[in-house]
């Protein structure tokens, strides 16, 4: 009965130890990201809001007030 849960633990300990961050690892900034596709997305984000300007209906007209 404890062979099972101490396999489990010893799995889990080292898989723990293994996947942690050494604390004396080198750091290596990450290289900056060129943006892909950046005029597509410009231009679907113009056509898409084109789009929502026709298609929203109308503001309700405010009643007629009687004075």
């Amino acid at each position: 009965m404890d062979q099972p849960t101490g396999f489990v633990l010893a799995v889990d300990a080292v898989t723990r130890h293994v996947t942690s961050a050494r604390p004396d690892a080198p750091i290596r900034p990450e290289p900056p990201r060129t943006p892909r596709l950046a005029a597509t997305r410009r231009a679907a984000a113009a056509t898409l809001r084109r789009l929502a300007d026709r298609i929203q209906p109308a503001p309700v007209p405010a009643p007629p007030r009687c004075s």
